[in-house]
């Protein structure tokens, strides 16, 4: 690893997201990155660049390339068209940076440009040939889509020249290789055999190419590698949030920065829920399982990695930098109950540390967050026949596998399987799905189902917010199909109708987060002024 020594300054990772980078280059390369390089040695990682609407981002548009590729010559001048458009956009981009400033920054401007055209042109000459057979491989999908990350990576490393600061863009399109040879076979042993192993040993890889940039600001690719069986597939969307996590790892970071468009976590999402607030902290496993049932905080494998490593994450607005955000603290977590265990927490008369946390304990009086999971299937089983239940559970798992669905929630009985699963979208797969179960007995699928899921910190070992919360509901008279708590103990889960989402988030968050809507604060604020 990549270790300050005693006079060094600290290290500090900062991840920048495509629209953020899209929006406020000048803004993160000419304020933000300087700031923070007073103090810290610095190590930035790049999504690649984003519009406003995240479908039309450089990731979606190489995708579609992707898509236009297999269609065969018959795309052909769409597909080319579409590279173009991709060539044009960080072309236009890198002019706005050098608008005032190309007499000055001469070099760099060049040297970039002619990067960005010679990068598009390979990668026109690719897929004009994958067109040709009409497919590719999920490792040549990486190769395209890795594109975008190093464009992003050449355009900011551009940027931070024209402001005089040293930078020098680090791609990672061959990592995964260099750290366990090139034979895809050998990958995808390395992978299944040392699990998240697998990402400690691309962040010794990693700490080797940060430290030759010397004193320069390594501009790294949030894109990392060609993955055995296909990066997107085996981590997603959220590869850049994983890869600046092994980027802290690898130099001992004091903390990893991730910059978006929003102020951090919020206790419920603030576009459905005005009142909502923001939280100045939050625990590792609560930010996980906000994650997982449908907030949009950060990717569960990044979550891993700095838990493991025991480095801050926080989480900062582009458009609010000296805001201080929400920090995910991955030594905050308490010890775990057994199961049965029970704690009642009384708080200290009138003191409280900030974000509800009772005095000496990292325990809050309230859950912390409400988030809700659309485009849910809720999938009944009764089975007809002799079958135990976990034979059952076994078969049904298995359909669901091989149809590529994955399972959210499960609650069975004897005879009765329960399964709250993402929809597959195309009703073609979810009647196939629905032939398959019935080999069992009776199936019954309901669509446009949502799962509303409350999260907090030793939330099990709270006495009553199952019983609020249904009494919640129940006033609210939402219906619940399925509820769930499972292992984690921080999380009680509902199956409720779609149309019902939004009433139960309100619900629950006024009354069993105890929140006030923003009508009921009004009123009590003119209330306390005639007092």
């Amino acid at each position: 690893m990549v270790a300050a020594t005693s006079v060094e300054k600290p290290w500090l990772v900062q991840k920048y997201g495509g629209t953020s980078l899209g929006k406020l280059m000048s803004t993160i390369c000419g304020s933000i990155i300087p700031d923070y390089a007073e103090n810290y040695r610095l190590v930035v990682v790049c999504s690649a660049l984003s519009g406003t609407l995240k479908a039309k981002g450089t990731t979606s548009l190489l995708l579609e390339c992707i898509a236009l590729s297999e269609l065969g010559p018959d795309a052909q001048e769409q597909m080319v068209n579409l590279i173009h458009i991709i060539r044009d956009n960080h072309l236009a981009t890198l002019d706005s940076i050098f608008e005032t400033q190309k007499q000055l920054a001469f070099e760099a401007y060049d040297t970039t440009k002619t990067s960005i055209v010679k990068e598009c042109e390979a990668l026109k000459k690719f897929l004009l040939a994958a067109q040709i057979v009409g497919e590719l491989s999920p490792r040549s999908k990486d190769r395209v889509i890795s594109l975008g990350e190093k464009l992003a990576c050449l355009i900011t490393a551009a940027c931070l020249a024209s402001k005089g600061i040293a930078a020098r863009p680090i791609i990672l399109d061959d990592v995964v290789s260099a750290a366990f040879g090139a034979s895809a076979d050998d990958q995808a042993a390395a992978l299944n055999k040392l699990g998240s192993g697998f990402y400690h040993v691309l962040a010794e890889e990693i700490a080797t190419r940060i430290r030759d940039c010397e004193h320069a600001i390594p501009i790294v690719t949030g894109f990392f590698g060609i993955m055995p069986n296909s990066l997107i597939q085996t981590v997603g969307r959220g590869y850049s949030d994983l890869c600046a996590a092994m980027s802290a790892v690898a130099v001992g970071a004091a903390e990893l920065q991730i910059w978006k468009e929003v102020d951090g976590i919020f206790t419920a999402d603030p576009r459905k829920i005005p009142s909502a607030q923001l939280l100045p902290s939050v625990t590792a496993d609560e930010a996980t399982e906000l994650t997982y049932y449908g907030s949009e905080v950060i990717h569960p494998l990044t979550m891993d990695q700095i838990r493991e490593a025991n480095i801050c994450l926080r989480l900062k607005n582009v458009f609010k930098p000296h805001n201080e955000g929400t920090l995910i603290d991955p030594k905050s977590a308490s010890s775990t109950l057994e199961i049965g265990q029970v704690k009642k927490v009384i708080s200290p008369p009138g003191v409280l540390l900030k974000n509800d946390f009772s005095v000496g304990r990292f325990e809050r009086r309230r859950p912390t967050a409400v988030t809700v999971k659309d485009d849910v299937l809720l999938v009944n089983v009764v089975c007809n026949r002799n079958t135990k239940s976990g034979g059952l559970l076994i078969q049904v798992f298995e359909r669901l596998e091989r149809n590529n669905i994955s399972v959210d929630l499960v609650a069975t009985s004897e005879r009765h399987v329960s399964l709250a699963v993402y929809s597959p979208g195309s009703s073609s797969a979810v009647l196939r799905l629905k032939e398959e179960l019935e080999s069992f007995g009776q199936v019954a699928i309901a669509k446009n189902m949502s799962i509303v899921t409350i999260v907090g910190h030793k939330m099990r070992s709270q006495i009553g917010v199952a019983n609020e919360t249904l009494s919640a509901l129940a006033a609210a008279n939402v219906n619940i199909h399925l509820i769930s708590q499972g292992a984690s103990e921080i999380s009680i889960s509902l199956v409720v109708n779609a149309d019902d989402a939004t009433a139960a988030l309100n619900a629950i968050h006024r009354d069993v987060l105890k929140i006030p809507t923003i009508e009921e604060s009004r009123f009590r604020r003119s209330k306390s002024m005639f007092l």
